[in-house]
């Protein structure tokens, strides 16, 4: 009894002795353990949490993809230049020279380049940019190699994937035999845009490589200082009432010069293959289809369109006609888009499987 006495007077004692000195931890909640997260609670609203990405739309998800490569990029060259001092291999050459044979050979193997001057006009550019690219190359293959060796352990995160949901509308598609196709790959494009002509090629390879599991559709999207876009626009529309529409869109892409005349765009529709070119000719003359075209443009900025060429890659609901995805600006290496396109074929591939 004594021993029972004492232990409780122990017990009483130190119940005050945390009430005097720390009377929350008896009152309240455990504290939650902190932790990093890429989607912080920005705000509360009559108790209701508003998420990071729950502010989040095309646009702003692009400036935080572009923000964290930066990022990346500049945590790459800080590695090496602390690394560098115990591993001089790793040091970067900054004086790295492009011979006058590779300069001709990226001028004339690379698409759209001799519509923007000659060779002499750009010549210090294209050394420039391969400079630069051969800098990347270098210092990435010196990261990787001090990532592998245990030198580097990296905590940069990306941001989070962002779903955009994007309609294909009265988009041209590339095959009509693709109507179970999974994926979607939604071009929006303008004709007198050199990066939207320069990524026609790498298009033409990833519909090879993948010919019935992906879609692709292409709707318009004419900028307002290219004078004649949605002239050819609604060019490519009016071939595609006599089933011509991919034989002018790829004939304006690979021809097309800065100004082009009716003449010249009538031309191009007979040697595209139009056969009847009165009524392709009156189809253009009423301008049948330019509110086919502006609604393009009109869901284009609404989904957060700014540029060409502009991609949304993702899911396809072959329902409601939406595709759900990723965007993305700008001529697309084919090392992207078969990236990205491989990431939804597993989604498909594993959405497929949990619904039988």
């Amino acid at each position: 009894m004594l021993n029972k006495s004492k232990n409780f007077k122990i017990s009483i004692l130190n119940f005050f002795v945390l009430f005097i000195f720390f009377p929350t931890s008896l009152f309240s909640d455990p504290v939650k353990p902190s932790f990093y997260s890429n989607n912080p609670i920005v705000a509360e609203v009559d108790g209701e949490s508003i998420h990071l990405d729950d502010l989040k739309h095309a646009r702003i998800q692009e400036a935080l993809v572009q923000l964290y490569q930066m990022k990346k990029r500049s945590l790459k060259e800080k590695v090496l230049q602390k690394l560098v001092k115990k591993h001089p291999e790793l040091g970067v050459d900054t004086k790295l020279k492009v011979s006058d044979e590779e300069v001709e050979k990226f001028y004339n193997n690379t698409p759209g380049i001799k519509d923007l001057g000659n060779l002499q006009q750009m010549r210090n550019e294209i050394q420039d940019y391969l400079k630069n690219s051969y800098r990347n190359i270098f210092i990435e293959q010196q990261y990787q190699h001090a990532v592998k060796k245990g030198w580097v352990k990296v905590y940069l995160t990306p941001p989070n994937d962002f779903r955009l949901e994007a309609g294909v509308g009265t988009a041209m598609l590339w095959s009509a035999k693709n109507k179970l196709a999974r994926v979607f790959v939604l071009e929006y494009s303008d004709f007198q845009c050199p990066f939207c002509k320069r990524v026609q090629s790498t298009l033409k390879k990833i519909r090879k490589k993948y010919p019935k599991k992906v879609q692709f559709g292409y709707r318009h999207f004419p900028l307002p200082f290219h004078k004649e876009a949605k002239v050819f626009a609604q060019a490519v529309e009016c071939a595609r009432d006599q089933g011509k529409f991919w034989e002018l869109q790829r004939w304006l892409f690979d021809n097309l010069t800065q100004g082009y005349s009716n003449k010249q765009v009538l031309d191009a529709a007979k040697l595209s293959g139009v056969k009847d070119i009165d009524s392709f000719k009156l189809c253009l003359k009423k301008g049948k289809y330019l509110k086919r075209v502006e609604t393009d443009i009109r869901e284009g900025i609404e989904i957060g369109i700014q540029g060409t060429p502009t991609f949304v890659v993702g899911s396809f609901d072959q329902d409601s006609k939406i595709v759900s995805g990723e965007m993305f600006s700008g001529a697309v290496s084919e090392e992207k888009f078969v990236e990205t396109i491989e990431k939804y074929l597993a989604l498909a591939r594993t959405e497929a499987k949990s619904n039988p």
